[in-house]
């Protein structure tokens, strides 16, 4: 007796790898990658324009300077906008923090969207 072979889909609606296939998974995974690559890229940049965007609204809403919290915001927004600090000196404290800080976060957003965008044109 021999072992029968089926050549009907086992599991309708799921495609079946076949290793001796020219069109092997390849792409599909380059692909998934590309969009796990685009939404890290996506969510480091968001956090960065986050941080930067909380320490300009508890700086104009006047927050405790002496707060951990408040210190911990100002120290990572300043790491963050360590290329931008001084581009505008402005008489107005408030408006100088705006651009200062302003500036690299949408900065930010725009180039990492755009290469999360990018990456997933791949």
């Amino acid at each position: 007796m021999g072992i029968l072979v089926s050549s009907t889909d086992p599991v309708p609606g799921y495609q079946t790898y076949d290793p001796h296939q020219s069109g092997s998974p390849r792409p599909v995974r380059s692909q998934a990658a590309a969009r796990r690559g685009a939404l890290a890229v996506c969510t480091i940049v968001d956090l960065a324009a986050g941080f930067l965007v909380l320490w300009v609204l508890l700086y104009l809403l006047d927050a405790n300077q002496a707060n951990v919290f408040v210190e911990f915001v100002r120290g990572t927004a300043a790491l963050l906008a360590w290329w931008s600090q001084d581009i505008f000196t402005m008489d107005t404290e408030g408006l100088r923090v705006v651009l200062n800080y302003g500036l690299p976060a949408a900065m930010y957003l725009l180039i990492g969207h755009g290469i999360a965008a990018r990456l997933n044109r791949i």
